[in-house]
């Protein structure tokens, strides 16, 4: 019988086989050992050689593919069908083209061991910039065949951090009592309880554009109660692809509206406003200004009132 993994690794991808590559090279070089973590990749339909790189690195990594037909963005659908299928306690989520440290795998699952309930890990991600200004730049300072370095290298420099860097400066890293710790639960490098994952109904499937689904994922485990919290050890860097920060908001923005309308508390209908003036770095802050009462709160006293 074979040992069951600590924690289950899940990548969603979509026509990205070399950002994909880039991301498997790193997980072979993690400083547990492969025996101790799973890699899943949910292919949501790719049409190119996505098929063809997990496959070459069976004998490298403990490595499961998973395929769903293209019916359009169904990121979600993809995530679940990782979190259904791991076996490890723990899910760590990671993009294609996100390049772990060799010590972010062993990071979060020690964020885990550590915590005396469930918590909502946030990795640190170094290069990612919605807007990719000047990605050439980062090529030129980070080898992503040998990433640890490279991180080390931004870090020491103080460049390329993390851009929510502004909200920890903000905020400090201990921001979990903040009335909306899960504006910053991005899934490009997070991890949370399988177990958990399950309880809350894992991502919700009606996203099926891009945007907002972490956020929505995240909010369902602040209410059930994880902790949120800050891992810099539990780092990758972000290589730069092709993007269309316009699109992506005004796709974000859709979701947006639909998590307002799903659960209709003072917070949350905060968020078909999201743009320029109100976002995830500063909504704690008009939250706690405008006075808004806590979601379990709200809810509490509106059924209270019926």
């Amino acid at each position: 019988m074979g040992t069951v993994p600590r924690c289950s690794v899940i990548i969603p991808t979509y026509n990205r086989a070399e950002l994909l590559r880039l991301t498997l090279d790193a997980l072979c070089r993690q400083s547990v050992p492969t025996t101790e973590f799973e890699v899943l990749v949910v292919d949501d339909g790719s049409s190119d050689s996505t098929a063809e790189v997990v496959e070459s690195y069976r004998d490298r990594l403990p490595v499961r593919y998973f395929f769903q037909e293209d019916q359009g963005w169904r990121v979600a659908k993809a995530r679940n069908v990782g979190i259904a299928n791991a076996a490890g306690d723990v899910c760590v989520f990671l993009d294609s083209g996100v390049v772990p440290h060799s010590g972010c795998v062993q990071a979060h699952v020690e964020s885990h061991d550590r915590a005396d309930g469930p918590v909502a890990v946030v990795g640190y991600v170094y290069g990612f910039d919605v807007r990719e200004k000047s990605p050439e730049l980062l090529l030129e300072a980070v080898d992503f065949a040998e990433p640890d370095a490279g991180i080390e290298k931004l870090r020491s420099a103080g460049q390329w951090l993390d851009i929510r860097e502004i909200f920890y400066a903000e905020n400090t890293d201990e921001f979990n009592d903040l009335p909306a710790p899960w504006a910053v639960y991005w899934t490009c490098n997070v991890s949370a309880s399988t177990a958990q994952l399950r309880a809350v109904g894992g991502f919700d499937e009606a996203f099926q554009c891009w945007g907002g689904e972490d956020l929505d994922v995240g909010y369902r485990l602040h209410r059930d109660g994880a902790r949120f919290v800050l891992n810099r050890s539990a780092c990758a860097v972000h290589y730069p692809h092709e993007k269309s920060f316009e699109a992506n908001e005004a796709q974000a923005n859709t979701n947006y509206r639909y998590m307002a309308r799903k659960y209709d508390t003072p917070i949350t209908r905060l968020l078909p406003f999201f743009g320029p003036e109100l976002h995830s770095f500063n909504v704690n802050a008009v939250i706690r200004e405008r006075g808004l009462p806590a979601c379990a709160d709200y809810l509490a006293q509106r059924g209270a009132a019926r």
